[in-house]
């Protein structure tokens, strides 16, 4: 009964066990439930405040990575046609980025690949040709490309007459540089920095060809005086002097010598090779050439015709007391006075007169007394009677 009892007891508690055990467990998962959601919420609150923080992050990195991308790809550039004015030179070989480099220096554009992508742009790249340009101060790339133009480079134009001497060119040059006769007269005296012609024999005089010439306010004198015997080796390659003297069995030197005796002597284009003919037929005689133009040289004076006492000079210019050709040019020729020396006219002509001198008008013989009256005819057409 009793160990009945006993069991009987003992299986009440176990009936009741299974029941507590249920409610407490029940009650433990709801706890655990809660505390998830808990949880959840902390860890929803906590990915909210993430995400706000790393938008915030996103949002300042993003406004300066912007500014910084777009410095990158979008160069500094002033606005606007600036204002001031400053000189800006392009030396000769220098590439649009050195160029964008000067503009930078001297405070006309903000920036190099501003004016690079300007320039660009523009398709003037090529177009960028050494010389002097006025500018302004902080002006837009845009606005500076228009202001490179070589059109609008600072210099002066030289126009040198053929027949010029030398003397006169240097009158010529200081005028147009405001540079003293003399700095030219020293430049003029080192061939090798003029790059003269070996057979020039150091001397300027003649190779300084007649033509027209830009100067640059900074051209050096020397500068300007090989650009002249550079634009004579242009002559004399077409020309083909140098080739044309070696069959006429002269020197360069003695053909361009001829020539500016042509050039000295000539009222116009269409007498030119008829007086070279009269110079090589006194030559081939021999006979002295007696040409007024070179005696005055030697004299430096001018004039058209030489006095006795002019002719007696001791001067070796003086064609009238001396045999051949003179020493060298007595100045400058052109294009048409060279040609006419190395291909003369045919004819049998000794002499010729400027008879009408301001018509520029002359008569050929080959008569001594033909030719007195021809300087007959010169005088009474300058008044001097008969």
């Amino acid at each position: 009964m009793n160990e009945l009892d006993l069991d009987g007891l003992l299986g009440a508690e176990d009936d009741e066990g299974p029941r507590r055990r249920s409610r407490g467990s029940r009650t433990s998962q709801s706890r655990s439930r809660r505390r998830q959601r808990r949880q959840r919420r902390k860890g929803y609150v906590a990915f909210l405040v993430a995400m706000v923080v790393i938008a915030g992050v996103l949002g300042v990195g993003g406004y300066y990575g912007y500014h910084w991308v777009r410095d990158v790809t979008i160069p500094k550039d002033y606005t606007g046609q600036g204002t001031g004015e400053v000189t800006v030179e392009i030396k000769d070989g220098q590439s649009a980025g050195e160029v964008a480099q000067t503009l930078v220096d001297r405070g006309v554009v903000a920036s190099e690949r501003a004016f690079v992508n300007a320039i660009d742009a523009a398709g003037k790249t090529a177009a960028l040709q050494p010389g002097q340009y006025k500018m302004r101060r902080q002006m837009s790339a845009a606005a500076a490309v228009p202001l490179l133009d070589p059109k609008l480079r600072l210099q002066s134009t030289l126009t040198v007459r053929e027949g010029l001497r030398l003397s006169q060119i240097y009158k010529q040059l200081a005028a147009a540089t405001g540079r003293p006769e003399a700095e030219f007269r020293k430049a003029a005296r080192d061939a090798d920095a003029l790059d003269l012609p070996s057979y020039a024999k150091g001397r300027l005089e003649g190779f300084a060809y007649p033509a027209t010439y830009e100067i640059a306010p900074k051209a050096a004198p020397a500068e300007i005086l090989a650009a002249m015997v550079d634009r004579y080796k242009k002559a004399a390659d077409d020309t083909g002097l140098v080739a044309g003297a070696r069959r006429l069995g002269l020197s360069p030197l003695e053909v361009l010598t001829i020539a500016s005796i042509v050039q000295a002597e000539s009222g116009n284009l269409r007498d030119m090779p008829k007086i070279a003919r009269v110079i090589y037929n006194r030559l081939k005689k021999p006979m002295r050439l007696q040409m007024d133009s070179t005696t005055m040289y030697g004299l430096n004076k001018f004039g058209i015709r030489a006095s006795l006492e002019e002719t007696r000079s001791k001067s070796p210019f003086n064609t009238y007391g001396r045999d051949g050709l003179p020493p060298g040019p007595i100045g400058n020729p052109g294009q048409h006075a060279i040609e006419a020396a190395l291909e003369p006219a045919d004819g049998p002509w000794l002499y010729f007169v400027a008879t009408d001198p301001k018509r520029g008008i002359s008569k050929f013989t080959d008569s001594f007394e033909e030719h007195q009256r021809l300087i007959q005819e010169m005088n009474r057409n300058l008044g001097n009677g008969g």
